[in-house]
């Protein structure tokens, strides 16, 4: 965005769901928004400076969710089968971490704390064989949630 706008720390989602990059080529913080207006979001949510970069979310997802998750990166350690909310990774599966994952279906949040909590990244369909690659300054994931709000 930074060839369009110095800075940006305020915005209005007319249609549609997105989400925010505190850095730019999607990298760094990352924050879900819907529609409406946000002011003074960043500053809010505790992102650095501004927002550096954007990605709008597919329609909503009429389908199925399907997603593994993995102990280890590279699909090591245990793995589970998630096709519903989670807000508490260790209680319900027992792992104290989650490290790698395979989106087969929908589009999903992680968040870094239980109850989906803290710091979250986006997950679209596909292989995440190492979430420290993604540039999250956190590997742990303790909550999974299903982006399944109309993003109308």
């Amino acid at each position: 965005m930074s060839s369009y706008l110095n800075r940006c720390h305020s915005c209005r989602v007319e249609r549609g769901c997105f989400i925010v990059y505190d850095r730019t080529n999607f990298m760094g913080n990352q924050h879900f928004m819907r529609r409406g207006e946000y002011a003074d979001y960043m500053s809010m949510m505790g992102m650095s400076d501004c927002i550096r970069s954007c990605r709008m979310i597919p329609m909503q997802h009429r389908g199925s969710f399907r997603m593994r998750i993995y102990e280890r990166e590279n699909f090591g350690g245990q793995m589970h089968e998630v096709m519903e909310d989670c807000d508490n990774i260790m209680d319900r599966y027992r792992m104290s971490q989650c490290m790698s994952s395979n989106v087969m279906e929908g589009h999903w949040l992680m968040y870094e704390q239980p109850n989906f909590r803290g710091r979250m990244i986006y997950m679209r369909p596909g292989e995440y064989r190492n979430f420290m690659n993604m540039g999250s300054s956190s590997v742990r994931f303790m909550s999974i949630k299903r982006i399944t709000d109309s993003c109308q």
